[in-house]
């Protein structure tokens, strides 16, 4: 897909594509930290005929909702791909050593070799999380490795 990007002075960015089935959508990402979300009149691909303006909060949800389905999407496609690699989703129990604190005091690309790839909480998809994020009982943490690898990080949030 060929998104393009364009500055407009003074306002921000803006970022377009055209659908498959020939619609044009926008982006327009204002310095303040707004966004508007364009859709193009079919006939005048320069009018917008649809602008909906979005607060952070409202464009974070949205970005989840489009985003989290093609993470998973990628981790299969990923697993088809490479022999031997594995994804787990790990939930943070109740009395688990790590709740509570960093993601990064447990050390698990250090100690095991595996990636934390999201963190899902209350059905919000936290992808890359930093090693500063904080976990929190029932999180389920994302982790992709080999079976062995992935293995040791269960060990590690379930006892330490």
């Amino acid at each position: 897909m060929e998104v393009e990007q364009t500055a407009l002075p003074g306002i921000g960015l803006r970022h377009e594509f055209t659908t498959r089935s020939g619609r044009r959508i926008g982006l327009v990402s204002h310095r303040n930290g707004r966004r508007d979300l364009v859709i193009y009149d079919r006939d005048d691909p320069d009018r917008a005929c649809e602008t909906v303006k979005l607060n952070d909060e409202e464009a974070d949800a949205l970005a989840e909702l489009l985003g989290a389905p093609r993470i998973v999407q990628r981790l299969n496609d990923l697993h088809r791909e490479v022999e031997g690699l594995v994804s787990l989703q790990l939930p943070i129990a109740p009395g688990s050593p790590y709740a509570g604190r960093p993601m990064g005091d447990a050390r698990v690309r250090t100690r095991t070799g595996a990636s934390i790839v999201a963190v899902v909480r209350e059905g919000q998809v936290f992808a890359s999380p930093a090693p500063d994020f904080e976990l929190a009982d029932a999180d389920v943490v994302v982790v992709v490795g080999s079976p062995e690898s992935t293995s040791a990080v269960s060990d590690i949030f379930s006892g330490g």
